[in-house]
């Protein structure tokens, strides 16, 4: 693999598919502080796309802008070929962009199924009925077992990778095309997380499109098609997963904690 180029300027292998998210030249600030420098990136239909990358290098911010939540942002950001960078994070949402963050944001006093049919509240005609809501709490249940053993549980006794599967379950109840996943391997037990990441696997068979924010390299790449690193606010490499897996040289300089 040929070494990082310097200065902003990045050639690299894009999907071969027309991309279903493209960003371009994306620039946001918090306050004063211009956090990200000009990213570019691309997604296509059913890949797993992983930004590696240290702390701090402007990973979550990238997805909090490409969702909408960044105030100050300029660039460019398409998603199923329409502009979105201006759009409100709701209309991202209804046009089937989802996105789960670190701190997963489960409901107290909520059972799990009740945690679930929240992911549904917000879609627009959503009142399909109870029968229709028990089907789709069904079929979500039978992706993630350890959730389906556990519908009547009130959620926040469950263990920290349980409530990162529920957040990521119930973000998947509105049927997504593409998911933003914050660093879901966060501060759970090893164990959970490799069942967590088999669940990425599966989503991407569903159809389901990933973007991956993840610290926990050595898995992302196992399971994603490409990755971009993220390092000062830019994209400094570009690679497919496998080329990447490859190059501990590159992993040491912008992965290693």
């Amino acid at each position: 693999m040929s070494a990082v180029p310097d200065g902003p300027a990045l050639h690299a292998p894009r999907t071969t598919a027309a991309p279903l998210l493209a960003v371009e030249n994306l620039a946001a600030w918090y306050g004063h502080s211009h956090v990200l420098q000009g990213i570019s990136l691309e997604v296509g239909p059913g890949e797993i796309v992983t930004l590696a990358g240290r702390n701090g290098a402007g990973k979550t911010t990238t997805l909090k802008s490409i969702m909408g939540l960044v105030p100050r942002r300029t660039g460019r950001v398409t998603f199923k070929g329409a502009e979105i960078l201006d759009r409100p994070p709701d209309e991202r949402f209804h046009l089937g962009l989802a996105y789960v963050p670190e701190e997963r944001r489960i409901v107290p006093g909520l059972t799990v199924a009740e945690n679930l049919r929240l992911g549904l509240l917000a879609c627009k005609g959503s009142g399909s009925g109870r029968k229709a809501e028990a089907r789709r709490i069904e079929a979500i249940a039978e992706t993630f077992p350890r959730l389906k053993q556990r519908l009547g549980q009130e959620a926040i006794t469950m263990s920290g990778g349980e409530q990162q599967m529920l957040a990521i379950a119930r973000a998947l109840m509105a049927e997504p095309i593409m998911v933003l996943l914050d660093e879901p391997s966060e501060g759970i037990m090893p164990i959970l997380v490799e069942e967590m990441f088999e669940q990425f696997v599966a989503m991407k068979r569903a159809g389901t499109t990933i973007l991956l924010v993840e610290q926990n390299v050595e898995l992302a790449l196992d399971v994603s098609d490409r990755v971009y690193i993220v390092d000062g606010g830019a994209v400094v490499h570009h690679a497919p997963a496998a080329a990447l897996k490859a190059d501990p040289e590159i992993q040491a300089r912008y992965c290693a904690v």
